[in-house]
């Protein structure tokens, strides 16, 4: 079966080794933003050939041709996500964990289209990420 990464890398004349492929499946079946180090560790789980240099020359090339997007989430070390993802989605990052929450707030998009409005402007892109510390729990509740 073709992961979604490896049908986008088919699509733009990408020549998909084994190896690639493997590295194209682990981003594919992430449900997290990965790094690189995590990326390699699934990867060498499936294919232990695959060099941490292969993972880093992977990404670059799979970011290169926009297949995926990395993020810098608060000088942590870069995460990747596919870019052509169906819906437009921001993330909240927790400062303690790394954990990266994707959401989508409609309310806040339409506020950020009447912001770049009343500015003079028309949105045509953005990219929002918010850090924060989850809450403790109220000892008095």
């Amino acid at each position: 079966m073709t992961s979604q990464i490896e049908h986008a890398c088919l699509d733009k004349g990408l020549k998909m080794t084994d190896q690639r492929r493997v590295i194209a499946r682990v981003l594919s079946d992430a449900d997290d933003h990965p790094d690189v180090e995590e990326v390699y560790r699934r990867a060498s789980e499936i294919d232990d050939r695959i060099s941490i240099s292969t993972v880093y020359r992977t990404l670059r090339l799979f970011e290169d041709s926009e297949i995926i997007q990395s993020h810098d989430f608060g000088g942590r070390r870069a995460r990747y996500e596919p870019a052509d993802q169906d819906e437009h989605h921001d993330h909240l990052i927790d400062i303690d964990t790394g954990t990266v929450i994707e959401f989508l707030d409609p309310e806040l998009e339409e506020l950020q289209v009447r912001i770049a409005r009343r500015l003079g402007y028309d949105l045509i892109d953005h990219r929002m990420e918010l850090y924060g510390r989850a809450l403790k729990p109220d000892p008095e509740t």
